[in-house]
C-alpha cells in the first residue's frame, strides 16, 4: 500500500511492495512469483553507485518491469561527483552542489537500497557477502516502517558492478607502510570531503599556525587536489606549505606533454614543491622518500595506490593482470554472461583504456541497455566510447586545462566550459 505522495506507486507501474518481507533468496522469490502467475521474478543486483549506475537507475525507472527485483548495494545514500570535488576543496562550490541524492533515483526505479559494502563474491553460486559496518543505517524498504534483519548474503540472477577502484589497507600497507593509518585517502570521496572540511575548520581555529601539507601522487587526481587545496586555504586566509611527491619524473603520465608542462607551471606559480621521488613510508608527522630524505608533514594526503577490490580476487570472475573484472565489448564479463561491469572496476579485454570518470559516464547508457536486453535474451549493444571527447583538469583557481586528442589549452573559458558540463551532468540526476 502506498504510504504517502512521496513514495512510488507500485500498483500503477506493476511493481510490488514487499511489505514485511525482504527477499534475498532466489527460491523464495520463485515461490512468491508463482503465486502471482509468473515464471519467476528475476533479481538484478547493482554493486556500487558509480556514474554508470546512475544511468542504469534512470533507465530502470523508464522501463519498469513487474518481473524484475532490483537492489542497489552502496554504503552511502548519495554520490559525491569526482569532477566537482576539486571545486569544493577550492571553495568554488558548496558540498551539496557536488553530491547526488540517490534515494529519489532508487524510488523511481522501483529498487531498494542496502547500505553496506561487498566483502565477498562467488560468481559460480551467484552470491555476495555484505558488511554493514558499525554505523550503517541498513536496509531502506521505501519507508514502510517494517523492521527487517540485514542479510549477510544475497543471491542474484544478474549482477552489475560499478564500485570503482579502491584504496584498501592490505594493498596500501604493502605499497607504502603507514599510509592507511596516517594519511588521508582521497578515496572514497565521501570520506575525503568530510576530512577536508574537518581540516579546514581546525585550521580556521588557529589561523596563525601555518600548515605543512604533503600530497602523494603525481597523477591528475593528486595535482588537481593539491592545486585546489592551495586555493581553498588561501581563500580562507590561511597559510600552508605544500609538497607534491610525484613518484616519478612525469606528472599526469596519461596526458599529452603539453598538458604535463602546463600542470608543472601551475605548481611553480603557486610555489608548490614537486619531488620526483617515491614515498616509502608515512608517519604521523613526516613522510620518508626513497632517497633517504624525510619531509615534515602535518597532513599527508594519498592520491595513489588505487587497486581492484580484494573481493574480486576469489570471485571466480575473469580478471586482468591487475585484478580488475575483465569485460568484453558489451561490458559483460568474459567468464560469466550474467555479470556486467563498468567504470574503474572493469577492464576491456578488446580495448584497454585509462581509468577515469569520463569513461564511466560514457559506459552508463550502454550498460543500462545491455542489462535490460540480457533479461529477455535480446542482442547486446557494443560499447564504443568516443576517443575524441574534451576532458578538463581544474587548476585550483577558476581556470582549467582543456584536453582533446594530443592538444591542450587553458584559461578561464575552459573552467566555464567545465563548470557548465559538470552542472548539466548533475542536473540529469537531481530530483525535486
Amino acid at each position: 500500500m502506498k504510504k504517502s505522495s512521496e513514495e512510488p506507486d507500485f500498483g500503477a507501474t506493476g511493481q510490488f511492495e514487499l511489505t514485511g518481507v525482504y527477499f534475498v533468496d532466489k527460491k523464495a522469490d520463485a515461490a512468491f512469483a508463482t503465486t502471482l502467475g509468473m515464471d519467476r521474478i528475476k533479481t538484478l543486483l547493482l554493486l556500487g553507485a558509480g556514474h554508470a549506475h546512475l544511468q542504469v537507475l534512470t533507465q530502470l525507472a523508464a522501463n519498469r518491469r513487474s518481473d524484475l527485483d532490483v537492489t542497489l548495494v552502496t554504503p552511502w545514500s548519495y554520490q559525491t561527483y569526482s569532477s566537482m570535488t576539486p571545486g569544493f576543496v577550492a571553495g568554488h562550490y558548496p558540498l551539496e552542489d557536488c553530491q547526488i541524492d540517490l534515494q529519489p533515483l532508487i524510488r523511481e526505479a522501483g529498487a531498494r537500497w542496502i547500505s553496506a559494502r561487498c566483502t565477498g563474491l562467488d560468481a559460480n553460486t551467484q552470491s555476495i557477502m555484505l558488511d554493514y559496518g558499525g554505523s550503517s543505517p541498513g536496509v531502506d524498504l521505501h519507508k514502510t516502517g517494517i523492521s527487517t534483519n540485514r542479510p549477510a548474503m544475497m543471491t542474484y540472477d544478474f549482477l552489475s558492478i560499478d564500485t570503482g577502484s579502491v584504496m584498501e589497507k592490505r594493498t596500501l600497507d604493502k605499497a607504502i607502510p603507514g599510509a592507511f593509518e596516517h594519511a588521508i585517502l582521497v578515496r572514497p570521496l565521501e570520506q575525503f570531503v568530510n576530512r577536508w572540511s574537518q581540516l579546514l575548520n581546525k585550521a580556521k581555529a588557529h589561523p596563525d599556525s601555518p600548515l605543512r601539507i604533503n600530497m602523494i601522487g603525481g597523477g591528475v587526481s593528486g595535482v588537481e587536489l593539491v592545486l585546489a587545496m592551495h586555493q581553498g586555504l588561501q581563500a580562507a586566509g590561511l597559510r600552508a606549505q605544500f609538497s607534491l611527491v610525484a613518484g616519478g619524473p612525469v606528472l599526469a603520465a596519461d596526458f599529452p606533454k603539453g598538458t604535463q608542462k602546463r600542470l608543472a607551471q601551475q605548481l611553480r606559480n603557486r610555489q608548490i614543491e614537486v619531488h620526483s621521488n617515491r614515498c616509502t613510508r608515512v608517519h604521523a608527522d613526516r613522510i620518508e622518500l626513497d632517497d633517504g630524505r624525510s619531509l615534515p608533514s602535518e597532513y599527508t594526503f594519498l592520491a595513489t595506490g588505487s587497486a581492484a577490490p580484494e573481493w574480486l580476487q576469489h570471485s571466480g570472475l575473469a580478471q586482468d593482470a591487475e585484478g580488475y573484472a575483465q569485460v568484453n565489448a558489451h561490458l559483460q564479463s568474459t567468464s560469466h554472461k550474467n555479470v556486467f561491469a563498468a567504470g574503474d572496476v572493469a577492464s576491456r579485454v578488446d580495448r584497454p583504456q585509462n581509468k577515469n570518470g569520463n569513461r564511466a559516464k560514457q559506459a552508463g547508457a550502454d550498460l543500462a541497455l545491455n542489462l535490460l536486453a540480457s533479461l529477455t535474451n535480446q542482442p547486446l549493444n557494443a560499447h564504443n566510447p568516443s576517443q575524441h571527447g574534451v576532458s578538463f583538469i581544474s587548476c585550483g583557481d577558476r581556470t582549467a586545462i582543456a584536453n582533446w586528442g594530443g592538444m591542450s589549452a587553458e584559461g578561464a573559458w575552459a573552467w566555464r566550459w567545465k563548470d557548465k558540463t559538470d552542472r548539466e551532468f548533475m542536473a540529469r540526476f537531481r530530483r525535486g
